[in-house]
């Protein structure tokens, strides 16, 4: 049974790294231009610290020390988008439009939830 996951597991990683991050300027088009633009922004926000929150716990458990802790403080769902832009605002002049949203989210996250020594 596990011999036979491992082929399904690769596959999955290679579409997953196959797959683009959306840059700062797609998602601010996104916002503008659909008719739900901004919930389905807000989608994909989540989705970002989801996943980002994913790997940290990922290295952590395998004894590395992660990027960002949580440590038993809050961190929703709903505050992605404010994490995001408080990111952007704070640190205007260090992002251009094509990064990725996730470069951002990481850097909010690192700054937000700073493992104690």
């Amino acid at each position: 049974m596990r011999s036979a996951m491992r082929p399904l597991l690769l596959c999955a990683l290679l579409a997953a790294g196959s797959a683009q991050a959306m840059s700062i300027r797609e998602l601010r088009t996104l916002e503008a231009n659909e008719k739900d633009g901004r919930a389905y922004a807000g989608y994909y926000l989540v989705g970002v610290v989801e996943g980002l929150r994913e790997a940290a716990d990922t290295v952590q458990r395998s004894g590395q020390k992660p990027p960002f802790c949580i440590n038993g403080r809050r961190l929703e769902p709903s505050m992605a988008r404010s994490l995001y832009q408080g990111e952007l605002t704070r640190h205007a002049d260090q992002y251009e439009a094509d990064m990725p949203v996730q470069l951002v989210l990481s850097a909010a996250l690192q700054n937000s939830y700073r493992c104690s020594p």
